[in-house]
């Protein structure tokens, strides 16, 4: 996974840390979705498994999932852990294009 080149670019980049055995993260993922549908023309999107990339967990300080972080020209913009309603990421999105 190449996810150090997307988050230096300057291209707006969501970053999404997950598992598949943590029911927050599936509550995410219509969010993110609806979201990525929308911007995806002007965005970059990256869902990273913990459990298959521990080291980028490890990287990014991971300690719950699901973690969601907004990056520009290698810039964090924004970072949050727990569910985070489509409108509210939407929003964040527009901010920082």
């Amino acid at each position: 996974m190449d996810l150090a080149n997307k988050i230096e670019s300057e291209q707006l980049t969501m970053v999404n840390f997950h598992a598949t055995w943590c029911p927050p993260c599936v509550a995410m993922k219509p969010n993110l979705d609806e979201v990525v549908a929308k911007f995806d023309d002007v965005i970059h999107y990256e869902r990273v498994d913990i459990d298959k990339y521990p080291d980028l967990a490890t990287l990014f300080e991971i300690r719950s999932v699901p973690t969601t972080m907004l990056f520009k020209k290698g810039e964090m913009k924004w970072r949050h852990s727990g569910v985070v309603p489509s409108h509210e990421l939407g929003q964040l999105v527009k901010e920082n294009l």
